[in-house]
């Protein structure tokens, strides 16, 4: 191909470029009146649920059309949150940090990376504080691991919050081992990092360092961090921690279990509305005597109702007493589901419905 015709292409990209740009000042200019009249009627500017469908739909198109879908659904994350700027609103999403840890790699799942403020939090606690406090819309926490289980501070924060559970994100947990720019991994003395991470890449590590030293910290994003103070050390982290600090993945994917998922929850003051692909979260207690719990769950079987989680935590009030934390299919405000947590409620001695949001990757 000839200079000629690599720069009549090139010509013919300017001019599709101009049109891009022409149709995106126009949805621009829609988003932002639509953001005045939500403003005008007490509407919330962000709707979770619109920008999912978006994403979805604009997917499912570049499918048809032979693109790759999630490059796609990349760009549309960013045009929609171009569109949100000019309706007036800046997200800021509370996370447990400090930058570069799963939490935040959750975050930036869920919430397009544009004009959205990611603030770190040294504690699930101050997670719900930014929150309760007005200081952030949303905040993300990790509620279960597939192989560790339960967070038990994120439930004991539920059970006393007033806070609402509005999405839900699951992520495939993926180790590296990372290192400072240019370190010979044959010099590698120190291994670092959170103590669950260490655990969970036990099988690598005896492989490859068998002689190596293990550093437990707060978090896998700590130990990137550290790193560049010790020498001849590596540490277990994310991907995004690596970026964020400079650092060299010498090593992907090195955990034992492929299958470790961790689950978090996205908090706001309010749940989400309908969608028909809903779950809703609720805790209660019963009565501590035989055939309590069968009788409460009776409500949700008679109405074929799935239940996809059922977890027990102390309620600290007392001795002995337990909370039921329970996950199920559909939506608090459909007729069925409504039915089933009034009936819930005449057996309970507590309940309290945490939120209901559409089901991860639905």
């Amino acid at each position: 191909m000839g200079k000629r015709e690599i720069e009549a292409l090139r010509k013919k990209i300017d001019q599709i470029d101009i049109e891009i740009s022409k149709l995106l000042k126009k949805r621009a200019e829609i988003a932002e009146k639509a953001g005045k009249i939500k403003r005008s009627r007490g509407i919330p500017l962000r709707d979770l649920e619109r920008e999912r469908a978006v994403l979805t739909k604009m997917s499912e198109k570049a499918k048809q059309l032979g693109l790759e879908s999630e490059d796609v659904k990349a760009i549309y994350k960013e045009i929609i949150a171009l569109c949100r700027r000019l309706e007036g609103e800046e997200t800021k999403v509370a996370f447990l940090g400090p930058h570069g840890t799963f939490t935040e790699e959750a975050a930036r799942k869920f919430f397009p990376s544009a004009g959205t403020e990611f603030t770190p939090c040294p504690s699930i606690v101050d997670v719900f504080r930014q929150v309760e406090g007005g200081a952030a819309p949303y905040g993300i926490v990790p509620v279960e691991s597939s192989t560790e289980g339960a967070v038990n501070v994120t439930l004991d924060q539920l059970l006393s919050s007033n806070l609402m559970v509005c999405g839900e994100i699951e992520l495939q947990v993926r180790h590296n081992l990372i290192v400072p720019p240019y370190t010979n991994l044959k010099n590698i003395k120190t291994i670092i990092s959170h103590p669950q991470a260490l655990a969970q890449c036990r099988l690598y590590l005896e492989e490859h360092f068998p002689d190596a030293e293990y550093k437990e910290v707060s978090s896998t994003a700590k130990a990137v961090q550290t790193i560049s103070k010790i020498r001849n050390a590596a540490a277990i982290g994310t991907e995004l921690s690596a970026e964020i600090y400079g650092m060299k993945i010498a090593a992907k994917n090195i955990q034992d279990n492929p299958r470790n998922y961790t689950r978090f929850f996205v908090l706001a003051k309010t749940d989400n509305p309908r969608t028909g692909r809903d779950k809703t979260s609720i805790i209660f207690s019963v009565k501590h005597v035989p055939g309590a719990l069968y009788k409460a769950l009776e409500d949700f079987a008679s109405r074929s109702l799935n239940i996809t989680k059922i977890e027990s935590r102390p309620t600290k009030q007392k001795q002995w007493e337990y909370a039921f934390f329970l996950d199920f299919e559909g939506h608090r405000t459909d007729k069925i589901c409504r039915e089933a947590l009034e009936g819930l409620r005449k057996k309970t001695i507590f309940l309290k419905i945490l939120g209901s949001y559409p089901i991860w990757g639905s």
